[in-house]
């Protein structure tokens, strides 16, 4: 039995040393360094008394950040990432709720790092603690006394009230997930990933342990490529990259702005995408550059431990179509729960809940919210048996297939009709002229406000919109964005679109 996710490495190390395990492009580590990094920077742990201690990680995004994660790991440790694009406010948050003994920084954020407030806590150079000298007996013996509900992570999200949830997995959970996801999107040892989000979001989990388990090479894509999208398929053929799980907007940054055109990714094989409903349109697209290619719609929250269902693409989808869900990993289950806690009829829409391996262990130091959303399975009453409440609405298609309907926040009641958000961004999106859309709701003023990028006069816009959508749901203001804001992981940054118009 695995109980210990460092075993994929310990095995990868022995078959593959001198292979390519991570790089951004500039700098790599083989699957021997990688190794020996962890290591030293496991024993530094054991020799100044850290074990199961959380331990924050404030790098930038490289190779050496993840041998830094798996390094806090092989001491017997859990890490916490945060990073310099974070606002300082939201990390001295995240370092006040977790209280980390250490903070391992680089040269670039060792100046941030030491500004911090601690309590009882340090910050070491990453440079430094890889030059400890490698006790072997130490780190065999953390290695034997792990469990698989020991914590791997904490990774934070964003709160409702403003403070940051930390989501806090073990390794059960994250080797449950990618055992199941290896074998639905077909890793093996010749996968290249191309690694798109940050490195303190749990989505990088996929790229990581899916290099590691089979043996595969990632790369870090750089930031800046995500804004020039002939540039960005450029690093991918240049690096021969095969398999890419992103974002949708990161996608549709490359297939709206006519990129397929000049030049098209030569090796890509395996496409994964999730996070956001993507746009027929945009879809289909991808789809007639790359008709070789296998796509793989995923969903699933960062409190599921990555991804839950998947959906293999293997027939044609129209406009106004929508791409499902599908259906749960093996080992987990989703539960659609009515507002009573029964299950959603036949046809019926409820929220869309977890139960399985899959669940995480909860909010770090946070009982309260942990509460609220991690409950007791209301189906059964015999013994403690907690699922998580995603918050999201969904319904099953008459193929059985799962749909996602809209997040629980988006649904609006507007002039006596409950409306979907999304169903107005999906409509619009199916416009030729359009490349990105987004919706909001003034709930004081009862306005329905959109925003877009594309090559259309918002006059235009709202004139073509009227005999495609009910009158109910016509927005009631449009902006013309030269550029959609988008978050740090590449979604619509929808908070960033309500301060604008609350900002007038």
């Amino acid at each position: 039995m695995q109980n210990n996710i460092l075993n994929y490495l310990r095995r990868t190390v022995q078959r593959v040393p001198d292979k390519t395990a991570f790089s951004d492009g500039t700098n790599s580590l083989t699957y021997a360094q990688l190794y020996e990094q962890t290591r030293r920077i496991g024993s530094y742990l054991c020799q100044n008394g850290l074990y199961q201690r959380p331990v924050a990680i404030f790098m930038r995004r490289s190779p050496d950040e993840v041998a830094a994660f798996l390094g806090t790991i092989t001491g017997g440790c859990f890490y916490v990432p945060v990073d310099e694009e974070m606002p300082s406010g939201r990390i001295q948050l995240i370092l006040n709720n977790v209280k980390p003994p250490l903070i391992i920084c680089d040269e670039h954020t060792k100046e941030a790092a030491e500004a911090f407030e601690l309590e009882d806590g340090e910050v070491v150079l990453y440079s430094d603690i890889v030059q400890t000298e490698i006790d072997s007996a130490a780190l065999e013996q953390v290695y034997r006394r792990a469990i698989d509900t020991d914590p791997l992570y904490i990774v934070f999200t964003s709160g409702s009230t403003g403070v940051p949830k930390g989501v806090a997995a073990c390794h059960r959970s994250v080797i449950d997930y990618i055992e199941q996801l290896s074998e639905a999107l077909g890793f093996n040892e010749n996968s290249v990933f191309g690694n798109q989000t940050p490195l303190y979001f749990d989505a990088c989990l996929k790229e990581i342990w899916g290099a590691i388990k089979f043996g595969g090479t990632a790369y870090l894509i750089p930031k800046n490529l995500f804004s020039i999208p002939v540039a960005l398929v450029n690093f991918l053929n240049d690096h021969q990259i095969n398999t890419i799980c992103w974002v949708v907007s990161a996608l549709t940054m490359i297939s709206a702005f006519g990129t397929f055109e000049v030049v098209k990714p030569e090796y890509l094989r395996t496409i994964a995408f999730g996070s956001e409903v993507f746009p027929i349109k945009q879809f289909n697209i991808w789809r007639k550059a790359l008709p070789e290619a296998s796509f793989t719609n995923l969903y699933g929250p960062t409190e599921g431990t990555g991804m839950c269902c998947y959906y293999h693409v293997e027939r044609e989808f129209l406009p106004g179509d929508v791409i499902p869900i599908g259906k749960p990993f093996p080992n987990r289950e989703i539960l659609l729960l009515t507002p009573e806690g029964t299950l959603a009829a036949e046809g019926q829409e409820g929220e869309i809940c977890i139960r399985g391996t899959a669940v995480t262990l909860g909010y770090y130091n946070d009982p309260a919210r942990t509460g609220d959303a991690f409950v007791q399975n209301p189906l059964n009453t015999a013994y403690p048996e907690f699922i998580y409440k995603t918050g999201d609405i969904g319904r099953y298609s008459e193929t059985g297939d799962l749909l996602f309907v809209s997040r629980r926040d988006y649904q609006i009641k507007h002039m006596g009709h409950r409306i979907e958000l999304g169903e107005i961004e999906a409509d619009v999106s199916l416009l030729p002229e359009i490349q990105m859309a987004a919706c909001i709701y003034d709930a004081k003023k009862k306005k329905i406000v959109l925003y877009y990028v594309g090559d259309i006069a918002e006059a235009e816009l709202t004139a073509a919109l009227e005999p495609k959508l009910p009158r109910y749901m016509l927005p009631n203001k449009v902006f013309k964005l030269a550029e959609m804001p988008l978050t740090a992981n590449k979604k619509i940054d929808r908070p960033a679109l309500k301060k604008a118009y609350e900002n007038g």
